[in-house]
């Protein structure tokens, strides 16, 4: 990576959760309290859905492309799931963050295993949101009305197997009120922000106040 724009280097933040556990809510409110943080715009495989657009919800782009930009190095993570590919194309993640902005991703556990183990795992910031529990989970899964039983009973299915990963992440926090948890969410990005890894130019700062003290000794 070439050295950062920005007296801060950016951040990869991930945010995984179960279906249903509310991760999209909260990206939405983390993008409205920061209007400086990139969301990270996944490609995938599947058909666009009523209201979606191109290059802003989703790069939608067929198998034989999508294979090819994995083949090339191209894609940050990458995942197969029901029955279609989806991932994080790396590029535009790379010049944000070198230009000190944060980029966030809502994205499963595996894809934040490939991002955690990539040439970006140290600049990456992993959060797991768990549902209170597993009825209020079918829950909302069931009220969205979006799936039929079957698809439902395959996401709960799916989503078990998300919580199961869930202490491979940084911070694990329980969604059992969203205010909440957004509030919590806001307090560790900011704490994250100001870690030394994150400031490369404190060093810079802190041979020049060791030359000053050497001034006057």
């Amino acid at each position: 990576m070439t050295p950062p724009q920005a007296d801060r280097r950016g951040l990869l933040i991930i945010l995984s959760s179960p279906s249903g556990a509310g991760k999209s809510t909260l990206a939405r409110r983390l993008m409205a309290w920061d209007e400086t943080l990139q969301f990270s715009v996944s490609a995938t495989t599947r058909e666009p859905r009523p209201g979606e657009v191109n290059e802003k919800d989703y790069f939608f782009v067929g198998e034989a492309e999508f294979r090819k930009w994995v083949a090339e190095g191209r894609m940050l993570e990458h995942a197969h799931v029901f029955g279609n590919f989806y991932g994080s194309p790396q590029p535009p993640v790379e010049t944000a963050i070198e230009a000190g902005r944060d980029v966030l991703f809502d994205i499963d556990w595996q894809g934040a295993q490939q991002i955690r183990n990539s040439a970006l795992g140290p600049y990456t910031l992993s959060i797991f949101i768990l549902p209170p529990s597993i009825a209020e989970l079918h829950r909302r899964l069931v009220n969205r009305g979006q799936d039929d039983a079957e698809t439902i009973a395959k996401r709960m299915q799916k989503s078990w197997d998300e919580i199961s990963h869930w202490d491979g992440y940084d911070y694990v926090l329980i969604n059992d009120d969203l205010d909440e948890t957004e509030e919590k969410l806001k307090t560790i990005i900011k704490a994250e922000r100001l870690k030394f890894a994150q400031q490369p130019r404190l060093s810079d700062h802190v041979r020049a106040l060791q030359s000053q003290f050497e001034d006057l000794t």
